[in-house]
């Protein structure tokens, strides 16, 4: 059976007179599921993902996924990042992509008090051999934690603790997903965005740890030879991996064509 699923239409932020209730409009549509007040759900974080890909599948233009948003998927990213506790991020993702640390929005200012959360969102980059310039700026920023393996380079670990990194083993020989996940927990972050990279995607997608992507597409076909928004390197010997089913919460799209979609794990309800 098919079902038709109408796609609500937004401008983005900037162009709207009303800035704000179009930012809090989308704030109540992305809100994080509530969470149990008690029992095992209760320090289990919800992982979202945000991505954007083009019509044909490519997750970045000229290097970058930045080449392929716009003014509409800039007011999600914005707002995705408003409801954070924490941005989970490749750590070579966020020095290609410029990352800066999160600043707080005063348009979610009474929305993040009223859910106890501090200002900003968290950043923790995560890198498995540690090959992050020590004069990174967000590395010395107390709201800033590097996950890694006991195992990195001992002496790229020191370089960067002499530039005041704050430095999180999730792991002894590779970064576990598991691990980084209830990190998250037990540093009072519940709310996880995941902002990329493909690698850190496909191995949450893999160990069955994303609850939610969100997706934009943009209404451009790249061709090239561009990688997709989730990969993980595959041994020889392994069998294929295991379909994670996904189920559509909704669909919006902009005024430049764009379109925002929102999956949920399958057997999550849709919160709306």
């Amino acid at each position: 059976m098919f079902h038709l699923q109408k796609a609500t239409q937004v401008t983005s932020a900037e162009s709207d007179e009303k800035g704000n209730d179009t930012l809090l409009g989308l704030a109540e549509h992305y809100r994080y599921p509530p969470r149990p007040s008690e029992g095992p759900g209760a320090a289990a974080p919800f992982v979202r993902a945000n991505m954007v890909a083009s019509i044909d599948g490519a997750a970045t233009h000229d290097g970058k996924s930045g080449g392929l948003g716009g003014d509409g998927d800039k007011t999600v990213f914005r707002v995705l990042r408003g409801l954070a506790d924490v941005i989970l991020v490749g750590a070579g993702t966020a020095t290609t992509e410029g990352y800066r640390q999160p600043q707080p929005d005063e348009a979610f200012a009474g929305l993040r008090q009223e859910n106890g959360q501090a200002a900003a969102p968290a950043l923790a980059l995560v890198s498995r051999s540690l090959s992050i310039p020590p004069d990174y700026p967000p590395l010395s920023h107390p709201d800033t934690v590097v996950l890694t393996r006991a195992s990195a380079p001992a002496e790229r670990r020191a370089a960067l603790v002499d530039a005041g990194a704050t430095l999180i083993d999730c792991g002894e020989d590779d970064v576990e997903t598991s691990a980084l996940i209830e990190t998250c927990g037990e540093r009072g972050w519940p709310r996880v965005l995941c902002e990329g990279g493909p690698s850190l995607l496909g191995s949450l997608i893999a160990d069955d740890l994303l609850d939610e992507l969100c997706l934009t597409t943009s209404p451009h076909l790249a061709g090239g030879n561009a990688g997709r928004i989730a990969v993980r390197a595959a041994d020889a010997e392994q069998e294929a991996a295991a379909l994670k089913a996904m189920s559509p919460a909704a669909i919006i799209t902009d005024d430049d064509g764009y379109v925002f979609t929102r999956w949920l794990r399958r057997g999550r309800s849709s919160i709306h």
